[in-house]
C-alpha cells in the first residue's frame, strides 16, 4: 500500500518504548505522527510488535535510522535495507531518514555519529551510497544534518558540503534545527545564514530538540532537555523562509511527564498554525 505524505502542519513525537502506554492511550489530536528507529522494531513480535502495529494503524510512522553509516567505509548493509523496505511497506511508513555521518566500519558499530570530511571526495562517496540506498528502498530518503564537535579535513564550509550531497544524491533533507544552533555556536557561524542557504524544497520534515549549555561557546546535543529560546526562534525563521513543514519533537531521555511533552508539542502546533494563518492572509 502507498504511504500518505505527512501534511505540512503535522506535529510529531518519538516512538520510544518507555512511552508506549502514554502514546497508545493518547486522545486523538494530541500528535499527528510518530518517529521510530527501524533497528529497534525490525522482527519484533509479541506485545511490543502488536503495540507498534496498533500505533501504525492510527498514525503515520516515519523511520529514522541509527546504524546504516551512509558515510562510512564499510559496504552498505543491504540486508538491513531490505528489512527496512519490508517494514516501510508493511506499515505504510512515508519517510525513511538517516544521518549524514559515519557510525561504523568493517569491524563493527561505533555507537556514535562521526562527522564526514567536508571535501569533494566525501561528497562523491556519500552521495553514491545514498543513491544506492534509494535504489534498494525504491524511494527517496531524507538525510539529517548532524551535530559535530570537530571538522577533520575541512576543505569547504559545512553548508556547502550539505548542499553538495543533497544535489548529487538527489535526496531529501531532514532538517534538524537544534543541530544548526549547536553547530553555529560551537563552530562560530551565523545560524540564520546557514538556514537561508538550505534548499527548502528538499525538506521532508524537521527535528527540534533540547541541548545542554556546557559554556557560552559550547553546546552539547543531548535530546534530554526542553527546547530553548534559540531553537524556537530558528524554527520560526524556518517557517518564515520555507513555510510550514512537518515537525517532530525529539526527546531521548530524562523524560518529563507526558503532559509536559504534549505542552511542548503544543508550542510547535501554535507556531505551525500561526505561519499557516499568515500564508493564507498573504495569498
Amino acid at each position: 500500500m502507498t504511504a500518505t505524505p505527512l501534511p505540512p502542519d503535522a506535529a510529531g513525537l518519538g516512538l520510544r518504548r518507555n512511552l508506549l502506554p502514554q502514546l497508545r492511550g493518547a486522545a486523538p489530536g494530541n500528535f499527528d505522527f510518530l518517529e521510530a528507529a527501524p533497528e529497534n522494531w525490525i522482527g519484533v513480535g509479541g506485545t511490543l510488535g502488536d503495540a507498534f502495529a496498533e500505533l501504525s494503524a492510527r498514525y503515520p510512522i516515519v523511520l529514522h535510522g541509527l546504524s546504516l553509516s551512509v558515510g562510512g567505509p564499510a559496504p552498505l548493509d543491504e540486508t538491513l535495507l531490505s528489512k527496512i523496505r519490508k517494514l516501510m511497506d508493511a506499515h505504510r511508513c512515508p519517510i525513511y531518514s538517516e544521518h549524514l555521518s559515519a557510525c561504523g566500519d568493517a569491524h563493527g558499530q561505533l555507537y556514535d555519529l562521526l562527522p564526514l570530511p567536508f571535501c569533494e571526495e566525501a561528497v562523491r562517496h556519500v552521495a553514491g551510497r545514498i543513491r544506492r540506498v534509494q535504489d534498494v528502498l525504491g524511494r527517496r530518503i531524507a538525510i539529517e544534518n548532524i551535530s559535530y564537535y570537530a571538522a577533520p579535513f575541512q576543505d569547504m564550509p559545512e553548508i556547502d558540503f550539505v548542499n553538495a550531497v543533497l544535489r548529487e544524491a538527489d535526496c531529501l533533507l531532514l532538517l534538524d534545527v537544534n543541530n544548526i544552533v549547536v553547530n553555529a555556536t560551537n563552530h562560530r557561524y551565523d545560524p540564520d545564514a546557514f538556514l537561508a542557504a538550505l534548499p527548502g524544497e528538499r525538506i521532508a520534515y524537521i527535528h527540534v530538540a533540547g541541548h545542554y549549555d556546557e559554556a557560552d561557546d559550547l553546546k552539547i546535543d543531548t535530546h534530554g532537555a526542553a527546547v530553548n529560546a534559540q531553537v524556537w526562534s530558528l524554527l520560526e525563521s524556518t517557517y518564515r523562509l520555507f513555510g510550514p513543514k512537518p515537525t517532530l519533537l525529539e526527546r531521548d531521555f530524562n523524560f518529563p511527564p507526558f503532559e509536559e511533552l504534549l505542552d511542548e508539542l503544543g508550542q510547535i502546533r501554535r507556531r505551525l498554525g500561526a505561519r499557516a494563518h499568515d500564508a493564507r492572509r498573504a495569498a
